[in-house]
Parts: structure tokens; C-alpha cells; sequence
């Protein structure tokens, strides 16, 4: 870490839990304009599909070249999970049909995913020197995931406060935007320029698929994460936002 990055408070630096999709993009961007120094986590949980892993990275390079606050982006970290998504059976971690499960939620849904990833960003932060922690949860376009929802999180919130006894903060800046607001946001905060990068380098398809070109972005456009950008999108562009 330079010196000019371990003089800046805690509470005006961000960790931001990154995966190298559209949602974690847009709170890359959001975090570069709100805090002096962000740095990113990515997590390997197993994921069927090890592109995102790769794809985060070419995000991260590109956020770099064309972001005008780029020059606050930090180091990248990345937690190996890998015995955590072998544990928890899901169609993201395991080759199965994506469907409703009987406990009414979607087979998608990683039990704990989000609460396991904030315990060890949080690990991170600490080491770091960061009091804020940002993620991409939204309760408004999602599958029904609890552990995306406000709630949960304001509890984890007070759960790693009290456990590590930091004063973290827990930021949603998605939390109660549509995926059309979302793609709004982004060009509020980068421009046209942002938003060519969400649509060249993120990965958000479930199914890992980014042969074809959308005008969305690239994916299987069939999955639920694919159907949401996409409809997102073309509200945005229609603008019915």
C-alpha cells in the first residue's frame, strides 16, 4: 500500500465486493466517486462457470484506462471459497437445470453466499485499514434471495461490527433500484463510456455463455440474469425509467 493511500481515514475508503458484473461495476463506480480510496475482493466459490473470475480482472483493467477516478482504485484481492461452494448446492455452483425449488426460491439461490462473502471482506477491510464495505444487493430486481435483502444486511452489518469490533458500514447503493434505474445510474455516474463497458466486459449470464453479442451485452440470454439485464436495458434506452 503506498503512503498516499495509508493516509486516508478509514471511513473515506471502500472495499467493494466485486465479481465483475454489471451490479458490481456500477458500485465500483459509485464507490470511486463517494470515497478517496476503493479497493476490490473478488470471490472463486467454486462458480460452474470460471469466467467471471477472469472477466472481474479485464473490468478492473478497463476501469483503470477510461474511469476518471480511476487514479483512487487500490489492490484487488481475491478469497479462495472454493470449499464453501462445494458445500452449498446450487445451480451457479453444480450442473443442473436452473428452476424453483420446493422451498419456493430458485435453485440459483447459494445459501449464505452474501453473508459468507461480507465475513471475509470484512477480514480483508480489517487488514486493509477500510471501514466501508460495498455490495450490489437489491431487493427490488432479484430472485427473492434473503440474503440480498435489506434486512439481512443491516443485521450483518451489526453482527460484524460487534464480532470484530470496527465500525463497518455496509453500503446497497442498489438496494432499492430497478435493473433500468441501474443502467441510468451508470451512465449518470461514467457516461456513454461506462456504459460501453458494462456492455462489452461485464459477465452476469448465469450459464456462463458470451458467444453472442446482445444489445444488452453478451450472454445466453435465457437465464433469469439475462432476462432482467436485458429488460432492464430496454427501459432504460426507451426510457421508461
Amino acid at each position: 500500500m503506498s503512503q498516499e493511500l495509508e493516509s486516508i481515514a478509514a471511513d473515506q475508503s471502500a472495499l467493494v465486493l466485486f465479481s465483475g458484473g454489471q451490479d458490481s461495476t456500477a458500485c465500483l463506480a459509485w464507490a470511486l466517486t463517494h470515497f478517496a480510496r476503493v479497493e476490490t475482493v473478488g470471490f472463486d466459490y467454486g462458480q460452474r462457470h470460471d469466467i467471471e473470475m477472469t472477466t472481474r480482472l479485464n473490468v478492473l483493467n478497463k476501469i483503470r484506462d477510461v474511469f476518471p477516478a480511476a487514479s483512487r482504485l487500490g489492490e484487488d484481492h481475491v478469497v479462495d471459497l472454493k470449499g464453501f461452494g462445494a458445500v452449498a448446492e446450487s445451480s451457479l455452483t453444480r450442473v443442473q437445470e436452473i428452476k424453483m425449488s420446493a422451498r419456493g426460491l430458485p435453485n440459483s439461490f447459494v445459501p449464505g453466499r452474501n453473508l459468507v462473502f461480507f465475513v471475509y471482506a470484512a477480514a480483508v477491510a480489517d487488514r486493509r485499514g477500510i471501514d466501508h464495505l460495498v455490495g450490489g444487493m437489491c431487493e427490488t430486481d432479484f430472485s427473492g434471495y434473503p440474503d440480498c435483502r435489506k434486512d439481512t444486511l443491516e443485521a450483518m452489518e451489526t453482527v460484524l461490527n460487534l464480532g470484530i469490533e470496527r465500525p463497518y458500514r455496509i453500503d446497497t447503493p442498489l438496494m432499492y433500484l430497478t435493473k433500468a434505474q441501474t443502467w441510468a445510474m451508470t451512465h449518470d455516474l461514467g457516461g456513454g463510456v461506462l456504459v460501453d463497458l458494462v456492455l462489452e466486459e461485464t459477465h452476469t449470464c448465469y450459464l456462463g455463455q458470451r458467444g453472442e453479442r446482445h444489445a444488452w451485452g453478451y450472454g445466453c440470454g435465457t437465464c433469469p440474469a439475462c432476462e432482467l439485464r436485458a429488460t432492464g436495458f430496454e427501459q432504460w434506452r426507451s426510457g421508461h425509467v
